[in-house]
């Protein structure tokens, strides 16, 4: 078991190669090449371009407020965001949630984080200047910036997220889900849903969309390191529709090894943040089982054209 080498810290490679663990040059090798279409890598590392996907397939995501191009524009954005209160702003290219900030208020003429830190409008149009200017983006290239709809957390994650909003990710194989985990803001990763600064990496059983393990800073947990509750508590909401949307735009995307993103909307449910063309593979830490392990069962049901149906599923 996974289990056992993180609390080692280290395992053999035959160790490794035995439970199933995939690692970063196989991926890129024997997933990502050829499987991912280079052509097609725009579908995912431009937001707007996999918004305009999933408006296209009829898949959820946050409302656009406004899109700007151009640094004239930014003359514009006090008035256009004069009557929202909560909004968040992104760049186009971004990745890593670097560059994203999120309006969860107005205190006077400041706007205001979750975690309370204060923006004037100058730095807001200061930091808009610097997304279009690439300081955010993949290889430095000019940009443009999103604001769009502040997500409204489920209330079910009240009790597994401080400071910001959780995401659920689901690596999708050849159209199917191979993995799924959610990502669970800390204090330590303030507020964000970032493995690298803090977050929980919570398994998500593909079934029944319930919990059962994490992995927080390296360290095997069952409970979520500030509010201590029991990830084996946590079902994510609307799962058969989670899982739906992730099949759906990965095949949207014309990709066949691809992290789906997503958040749970209070009042709209499921709606989809944004795709990765080569996710990560911490997610192998948190499922404590490798990805080949699912990957060869999938590539085995379809060799039988057997095709797992989705519960509830609506997919055709």
């Amino acid at each position: 078991m996974l289990n056992r080498f993180l609390r080692r810290f280290w395992a053999w490679p035959s160790e490794l190669q035995r439970l199933g663990v995939l690692g970063m040059n196989r991926r890129n090798a024997e997933l990502v090449l050829p499987l991912n279409p280079r052509a097609n890598f725009p579908n995912v590392d431009d937001k707007l371009r996999t918004k305009s996907l999933c408006t296209k397939y009829q898949i959820g995501v946050p409302a656009t407020i406004a899109v700007l191009n151009h640094l004239s524009e930014l003359k514009k954005l006090p008035a256009t965001l004069s009557a929202c209160s909560e909004f968040v702003v992104k760049p186009a290219r971004g990745s890593g949630g670097r560059g994203i900030i999120v309006v969860a208020g107005r205190h006077g003429d400041r706007l205001v984080t979750p975690s309370g830190r204060e923006y004037t409008e100058a730095d807001l149009r200061h930091h808009c200047a610097e997304i279009m200017s690439g300081l955010y983006s993949l290889g430095g290239h000019t940009d443009s910036v999103i604001v769009e709809q502040r997500i409204v957390c489920h209330p079910i994650f009240n009790r597994f997220a401080v400071g910001g909003t959780p995401d659920i990710r689901v690596i999708v194989y050849r159209g199917e889900p191979a993995m799924a985990m959610a990502r669970l803001p800390t204090k330590t990763s303030q507020g964000k849903a970032n493995l690298h600064q803090g977050a929980v990496a919570a398994a998500i059983d593909l079934h029944s969309g319930t919990a059962y393990g994490g992995v927080w800073r390296n360290r095997v947990v069952t409970g979520h390191p500030d509010t201590e509750a029991s990830l084996a508590d946590l079902e994510i909401p609307h799962w058969p529709q989670v899982l739906e949307y992730a099949c759906r735009l990965a095949s949207g995307l014309g990709l066949g090894y691809v992290g789906i993103d997503l958040v749970i909307d209070q009042a709209n449910g499921p709606l989809v943040l944004e795709a990765n063309a080569r996710p990560g593979l911490a997610i192998q830490l948190a499922n404590r089982q490798g990805l080949l392990i699912a990957i060869q069962r999938i590539d085995a049901a379809l060799s039988r054209n057997k095709i797992r149906i989705l519960p509830n599923s609506q997919i055709a």
